[in-house]
């Protein structure tokens, strides 16, 4: 009986582990997602903003973020620099990235 005890405790441990490794494993990835989505939506916001697109960029940048489920929260433009910071629940928690995109400095 003794044995038993220790094996469903064993087992418990195992399960909350593979379960806090999931957790934190799925959230690395919501992570990579919202930041490609804010790579993307800083550089279509940078490619309205020099010609290259028609139309307004922080608009373009929202349209970009909201294929990728995520919504924009700030696009700053400052000269052809264009911040953009984009939104996305991950399960009850917010989560948000940032991107720049413009010419290189100097």
């Amino acid at each position: 009986m003794p044995s038993t005890v220790a094996m469903v405790g064993v087992v418990a441990a195992g399960a909350t582990l593979v379960a806090g490794l999931a957790a934190a494993g799925s959230a690395a990835v919501h992570s990579q997602r919202l930041a490609g989505a804010a790579d993307s939506a800083a550089l279509a916001a940078a490619d309205t903003l020099t010609g290259l697109a028609t139309g307004d960029p922080c608009v373009r940048a929202g349209d970009l973020a909201a294929t990728a489920g995520a919504v924009v929260a700030g696009c700053v433009i400052d000269g052809f620099v264009v911040t953009v910071t984009v939104t996305a629940p991950f399960g009850v928690f917010p989560a948000a990235a940032t991107a720049r995109a413009g010419p290189p400095p100097g």
